[in-house]
């Protein structure tokens, strides 16, 4: 068969990596020149006071290797280091479709930015508390928010989902 045949047989399959070690994992899989990939996001924290942007996994715990059906030898890539397994539903490796990997790897890596800023007036839309204005204080991961609110008198923080704020004008 000749290589660019195999380089058309090649899949990417999904590598289950343990926590926090996706770097780890995937120097050691380039390192055993295996082609690999692992979608990233550029990340805006506070830490310290002190606002820094860090490089983190897409998507935790998992990253990419592509593979041909001429490998036959799968064993070395479970036990890598920082890899825990290959995924696989129903006896059957999980792979991801080849259009699926270059239109994630056409965008070096995704921005994270937070939908609002410290201090920032937001208004309550959904649930319960909808109507109300708060101030933003902080989030709590991606899917919740701290806000004060004046209640009876006394500013209270209550947690609401991202997606029920929106800013004020």
């Amino acid at each position: 068969m000749s290589e660019s045949a195999q380089a058309e047989a090649a899949s990417w399959y999904v590598v289950q990596t343990k926590s926090r070690q996706e770097f780890r994992a995937l120097e050691q899989l380039e390192n055993q020149r295996y082609t690999c990939f692992l979608p990233t996001l550029s990340n805006r924290r506070i830490r310290g006071g002190k606002p820094q942007t860090s490089i983190e996994p897409l998507f935790s715990r998992y990253l990419f290797v592509q593979l041909t059906t001429h490998n036959t030898n799968w064993s070395p890539i479970r036990s890598t280091r920082g890899v825990t397994s290959l995924v696989a539903f129903g006896g059957r490796f999980a792979t991801l479709p080849n259009a699926c990997v270059d239109a994630m790897r056409a965008i070096p890596h995704v921005k994270f930015e937070r939908a609002f800023q410290a201090g920032e007036k937001v208004a309550v839309i959904d649930g319960a508390f909808a109507g109300l204005e708060g101030i933003y204080q902080l989030s709590d991961g991606t899917a919740r928010a701290l806000l004060l609110i004046d209640m009876i008198s006394q500013p209270q923080k209550l947690a609401f989902a991202v997606n029920a704020l929106k800013k004020v004008a």
